[in-house]
């Protein structure tokens, strides 16, 4: 029998890829996905694997405490990789109570859940639990902002400017009490800007895309000079599975693409593509507005992966002109198929 490994939102954009990507790497696991179906949520995202034995789907909250311990004894869980947020900027300034709820109460009740069921005694792994493993995915959001110069290191002290940041730093927290504190095995991840295939509309990489093909005002916020470190989704995937597999219990590896573009940048050259692959009478780049810049707006994000580089051998195999023009051309057969 398979062990089972509970993989929490992974109808979402980056627990998708992940899904599928682990189940065709690690035949020898069983997959559970655990996810709420929000706004977020798509099933649909996880099609390619539906049929197989080794995966199994459910439907729920990680914040009712009472399913995840159910889950737990009927599929004796060996693993947990938590994906499950809430992720967008925008919808936290407007209603904070959701990304509390679910990014820290439901990350607690996850650890909990999970140490109790692992463990004997608070200190004590059970027998032939020792290698247990709570993989914590997290962002780097939560290191706050950063000048025109710096990268973001693992020992880089948390300044979240966001509620989003500011509840995905305290989940961060929490996982390492629970290292700390009952020497549970955790490891975390903290990613730069993901884009790729299967990314929900609301985001910057998409909205650009669907907007530039429905004629529509492309909005940039404020001057568009806010800049992101952009990592191709299964590059970041291929990282977590690394940190996963190999990464030592109770520490931070950052996982970062090198692509520093700020968003305009990342307008005109997505224009740019369009052009070549669906050329208009004139170019799609006319179509790009400023709007006014929202609250809390973090000028710069940067990642120095070299940890999980020099330690676990993990690299980037997408630059982002490759990244991105496959990304194109994916939400090309998605917008107009």
């Amino acid at each position: 029998m398979n062990s089972s490994v509970l993989i929490t939102g992974g109808a979402g954009f980056i627990g998708s890829n992940f899904t599928e990507y682990y189940l065709e790497k690690h035949p020898e696991f069983k997959i559970v996905n655990l996810d709420k179906l929000t706004y977020a949520g798509d099933l649909s995202n996880l099609n390619s694997v539906t049929s197989n034995n080794n995966y199994t789907f459910v439907k729920g909250d990680i914040c009712n405490k009472q399913l995840i311990q159910e889950l737990f004894d009927k599929y004796n869980f060996c693993h947990v990789i938590h994906f499950a947020a809430e992720s967008h900027v925008d919808n936290s300034i407007n209603s904070p109570d959701a990304f509390i709820n679910t990014n820290v109460v439901g990350t607690f009740n996850l650890l909990d859940v999970a140490r109790n069921f692992w463990m004997n005694s608070p200190f004590i792994p059970k027998k032939g639990c020792e290698s247990n493993r709570f993989h914590h995915i997290s962002t780097d959001e939560v290191y706050g902002t950063l000048g025109k110069h710096g990268l973001f290191k693992e020992t880089t002290p948390y300044a979240p400017n966001s509620p989003y940041s500011a509840s995905k730093a305290s989940s961060d927290f929490l996982v390492r009490s629970y290292f700390h504190t009952y020497g549970m095995n955790v490891v975390t991840t903290n990613c730069s800007n993901n884009y790729g295939p299967k990314q929900h509309d609301e985001k910057l990489i998409p909205t650009i895309i669907r907007k530039a093909l429905n004629g529509e005002e492309i909005p940039i916020y404020g001057d568009g000079k806010n800049i992101r470190d952009w990592l191709y989704v299964l590059d970041h995937c291929k990282g977590i599975d690394l940190a996963f597999q190999k990464g030592k219990a109770g520490e931070t590896y950052n996982i970062g693409g090198k692509n520093e573009k700020d968003n305009l940048y990342i307008a005109n050259k997505i224009c740019n593509i369009l052009d070549k692959l669906r050329p208009r009478n004139t170019p799609y780049k006319n179509q790009i507005v400023f709007v006014k810049d929202r609250p809390g707006h973090d000028f710069r994000y940067a990642i120095d992966a070299s940890k999980i580089e020099e330690e676990l051998g993990w690299k980037a195999d997408e630059n982002f002109e490759s990244g991105i023009l496959k990304t194109v051309n994916w939400y090309l057969n998605k917008y107009t198929s």
